[in-house]
This record gives C-alpha cells, sequence and structure tokens, in this order.
C-alpha cells in the first residue's frame, strides 16, 4: 500500500475478528513503531502487547469510555498494545513533557503499520491509568500514554466525517486559511 491509501484507509474500529495476529506481521508492526522519532532519540516509550483472554477481559474494564464499544474492542481483539512512557527517560521544556511526544509519536507509527498490514486499531486515551499498570505490572515511573486494539475488523465503524483543511491550516498567520488548491 503506499502511504497514503494508508493514511486514508486508517480508521478507528471497534468490531474485530478473532484470527489470530500473524507473528510475521507484528514483527514488521514492532519494528517500524522502533523507528519513530524520539526526544534526543532516547525511546522513552515500552510497549506491552496483550493476547491473554483474561488479561483483555481485565484491561477492558479499565476503559472509561461512555458507551461500552472502546472495552468491547479491547476485549474482542485477538491483541492489543499499551503504549506507555517514562518522563525521566525523556525531556522537559517549561511544561512540555517529551515523554507523551515520543509515545505518540510511537502510537501512530504502529497504528499505521497496523492498517498497512491489513489490521484495524482504534486509539484509546480514555483508561484509569492505576487499573492497566496493577494489571500489567507496570513499574510506577511509567505512565500510560494509550491503548489499542489490533485486529482484522469484523465490520467497519462508521467515521464522523474530518473537518475541512482550511479550518486547521493556516499560513504565515493565523486569519490566512490555508487552501489545498494553490499556496499564497
Amino acid at each position: 500500500m503506499n502511504f497514503y491509501d494508508v493514511i486514508n484507509k486508517r480508521s478507528s474500529e471497534k468490531s474485530f475478528k478473532d484470527t489470530p495476529i500473524c507473528e510475521k506481521k507484528m514483527g514488521r508492526i514492532m519494528e517500524a513503531t522502533m523507528k519513530s522519532p524520539s526526544w534526543k532519540n532516547q525511546s522513552s516509550y515500552k510497549i506491552i502487547l496483550v493476547n491473554e483472554k483474561l488479561e483483555k477481559e481485565k484491561l477492558a474494564k479499565a476503559v472509561m469510555n461512555d458507551g461500552d464499544n472502546a472495552g468491547n474492542a479491547l476485549e474482542e481483539a485477538p491483541m492489543m498494545a499499551v503504549v506507555v512512557g517514562n518522563p525521566n527517560v525523556s525531556g522537559r521544556i517549561g511544561d512540555k513533557e517529551y515523554y507523551l511526544v515520543d509515545g505518540a509519536i510511537a502510537m501512530e507509527h504502529l497504528i499505521l503499520a497496523a492498517t498497512n498490514e491489513g489490521y484495524g486499531t482504534c486509539w484509546i486515551g480514555a483508561i484509569d491509568e492505576t487499573k492497566v499498570k496493577s494489571i500489567l505490572n507496570i513499574p510506577n515511573e511509567y505512565k500510560v500514554i494509550g491503548v489499542t486494539p489490533i485486529g482484522e475488523v469484523n465490520e467497519h465503524e462508521k467515521q464522523d466525517s474530518k473537518t475541512e483543511i482550511s479550518e486547521h491550516v493556516f499560513i504565515n498567520k493565523w486569519e490566512n486559511k490555508f487552501d489545498k488548491n494553490k499556496l499564497h
């Protein structure tokens, strides 16, 4: 798949088949994830892959979203990835803690690589960190950045439409909305 096809295909999916994840594909996904840039190449993040049924059930109960879709997705998918970061390993400038940036970039690499391999994902950030850390024995100094189910999509979610580029992108000054058809 070409890069823009991957970008356009990626969507938040919450219904999965129970087909096991191919080890070779997961290996490629993890290699792509580890190529993500990070503050001073410190890679302050860690990734825990979870495929045990009992652990997935416990983690699904830690989701704090309204409704059950996200929790059900974690339980239903054959695999999930939990991305955590260590604030002590990454940098901090002012109020910006770079472990969050590092982990978010890694998570996005993971999600795009999974899409390229034919898997669906859904970034879940509303999750009880204390429960997740307890279930997975995550050391105290790490912070949970996000969780995603990974698997073959059973039924594609209806996606909300994206807002216009011109509502989010400006050129030179705030009031100069970007027009994708001309650079002015």
